[in-house]
C-alpha cells in the first residue's frame, strides 16, 4: 500500500509539473502577444482558486500562483471571466483599446492565436535540443559508444571502429545494417568485419539488431510489468530470444496470452517478469488501420551507438518541426479514424491515462519526461486550435466570422455557441475519464 501511494503520487506530481510548464508557455504566449498588440493584462495565473502568492509588475500585471495546479489563465482587462468569453466588462472608454474585445481584429487574432503557436514553439525548441545534444550520426558507419551485453552474447566491437560488412555483407551506411540482418540468422553470434587503427579484422559481434529494449510506451503492458529502456529479453516462454523481431513473432503467435519473459538488466542480472499484450490499433503499410497485439516495446539497436557529430542549428531545428508536425497529423489521422469508425473510441484517453503515461515517462528519466513534455505540448496545442467555441480555435473562428461578415456574431449567437462548445468540450472529458475506467 505504501509502494502504490507513493508511486501514485509521485504520478500526480509529474502530472501537475507537466501541465504547469506546458500551460504557463501557452498563457505566456497569449500574454506575451497581447501585450505587443497593446492589450493589457490584469492577471497571470498559474493554476486556479485561491491565490497562494502574488506580485504586481510596473505595468500592472498581477502574477500568481493559485492553489489549484491543473491549468493557468491570463485575464485582460474588461475580461468578464478567465475564458476571456462574453461581451466583456464596462471600462473607460478611454482605455478600450487596451481590452481584448475593443483591440483590433488582427490584434485579437494574433494575441489568440499565440497560446497554440508557444506550444508548438516549445515542442520545436525541445525535439531540436535533443538533436543539438546527442548529435545526429555520422555519414561513415563508425561505432561511438559501446553498452554492456548480456553474458554469453559476443560483443567485441570497440568505440572507433568502422564497420565495413555484418556477416559477411558489404556496409556502405547504416541502413546497410537493416539489410544485411535480413539475410541472416538471429544469433548471438556474428562475425564483424571493421577497421581498427588502419587495420582489418573480424571480431565477433551481437545480432545486428538484438532483443534490446530501446523504450516502453507509456500505459503498456511492459509498462504495467516495469520494463525499462535498455533490457534485453532472453527467452519468452522458455524459447530463447536474440533478435528484436522474434520478439512481435512471439506476441503475435499468443494471440492476447499472458506471457512469461526472462530479462536481463544491467547493474541486477536476469529477471522474470509476465505480462499481458494489449489489442491495439496500428496504421497499416497500405493505409487505413489494423487490430495487432503488442506490449509496447521499441528497439534499441544494438550494444552501440553509432559515433555522432554536433547537428547545425537549421539542422536541428528543421528536425523539430518535422517531429512536431508529425505529432500534429498523427493526432488529425487519430481523430478522424475515431470519428470515421476505422479504430475503436477506446483510442481516446481522458487525465487519468494522460497522467499514468506522463508518470511512467518521469519515472524512466528526466530526458524522457522531457521528450514527453514536448509531445504533449504539441497535441494540446493542436487540440486547442480545433474550431470548438470556448477553445482557442472557437475565438479565431469568431474572429474569421467577424473579418468575413464586418461584424462579430451576435450576443445571443455567442452565448448559445459557448454554452453547446462548453457542454462538447465536458462530454469529450467525461467520454476519456470514462474510457480511462472502462477500457482495457
Amino acid at each position: 500500500m505504501i509502494d502504490a501511494f507513493l508511486q501514485s503520487g509521485g504520478t500526480l506530481l509529474a502530472f501537475v509539473t507537466a501541465l504547469a510548464v506546458i500551460v504557463t508557455v501557452h498563457e505566456y504566449g497569449h500574454y506575451i502577444v497581447g501585450r505587443w498588440s497593446g492589450i493589457r493584462a490584469e492577471v497571470f495565473s498559474v493554476g486556479f482558486g485561491p491565490r497562494l502568492f502574488s506580485r504586481r509588475d510596473r505595468r500592472g500585471t498581477v502574477w500568481q500562483v493559485a492553489a489549484l495546479p491543473l491549468g493557468g489563465y491570463v485575464r485582460f482587462l474588461g475580461d468578464d471571466n478567465v475564458a476571456s468569453a462574453g461581451p466583456g466588462r464596462a471600462v473607460d472608454p478611454a482605455l478600450r483599446r487596451q481590452t481584448l474585445q475593443g483591440a483590433p481584429l488582427w490584434a485579437r487574432f494574433a494575441t489568440l492565436l499565440a497560446g497554440p503557436v508557444f506550444n508548438f514553439v516549445l515542442s520545436i525548441a525541445v525535439f531540436a535540443g535533443f538533436a543539438i545534444v546527442q548529435g545526429l550520426p555520422v555519414e561513415e558507419v563508425r561505432v561511438g559508444r559501446v553498452t554492456e551485453a548480456p553474458p554469453g552474447i559476443a560483443s567485441n566491437l570497440q568505440p572507433g571502429d568502422r564497420i565495413l560488412s555484418v556477416g559477411g555483407q558489404p556496409v556502405a551506411s547504416w541502413a546497410d545494417i537493416g539489410a544485411a540482418t535480413a539475410t541472416l540468422e538471429p544469433a548471438p553470434r556474428v562475425e564483424w568485419e571493421v577497421e581498427r587503427d588502419g587495420r582489418r579484422l573480424t571480431v565477433a559481434g551481437p545480432d545486428p539488431m538484438p532483443a534490446l529494449i530501446g523504450g516502453v510506451a507509456p500505459r503498456s503492458a511492459a509498462a504495467d510489468a516495469g520494463l525499462r529502456a535498455g533490457d534485453v529479453v532472453l527467452a519468452i516462454a522458455d524459447r530463447p530470444i536474440t533478435r528484436f523481431t522474434q520478439i512481435r513473432e512471439a506476441v503475435d503467435a499468443a494471440e492476447g496470452a499472458p506471457l512469461a519473459l526472462r530479462l536481463w538488466r544491467p547493474g541486477a542480472g536476469e529477471i522474470d517478469v509476465t505480462l499481458t499484450p494489449k489489442l491495439s490499433d496500428l496504421p497499416a503499410e497500405g493505409g487505413g488501420f489494423e487490430q495487432r497485439w503488442l506490449i509496447g516495446v521499441t528497439g534499441g539497436g544494438g550494444f552501440f551507438a553509432p559515433e555522432t557529430r554536433s547537428a547545425g542549428p537549421l539542422e536541428a531545428l528543421s528536425l523539430g518541426v518535422g517531429q512536431t508536425w508529425g505529432i500534429i497529423t498523427s493526432s488529425l489521422t487519430g481523430m478522424w479514424a475515431m470519428i470515421s469508425g476505422q479504430i475503436g473510441t477506446c483510442n481516446l484517453g481522458g487525465a487519468i491515462s494522460i497522467a499514468e503515461s506522463t508518470g511512467q515517462a518521469a519515472s524512466a528519466g528526466g530526458a524522457n519526461f522531457l521528450w514527453w513534455i514536448a509531445v504533449l505540448s504539441a497535441a494540446i496545442g493542436f487540440l486547442n486550435l480545433l474550431p470548438i467555441p470556448v477553445l482557442d480555435g472557437g475565438h479565431l473562428m469568431f474572429y474569421a466570422y467577424e473579418a468575413v461578415r464586418g461584424r462579430p456574431p451576435s450576443e445571443k449567437a455567442l452565448n448559445l455557441l459557448t454554452a453547446i462548445g462548453m457542454a462538447a468540450v465536458l462530454s469529450l472529458m467525461i467520454f476519456g475519464l470514462t474510457n480511462d475506467l472502462f477500457c482495457p
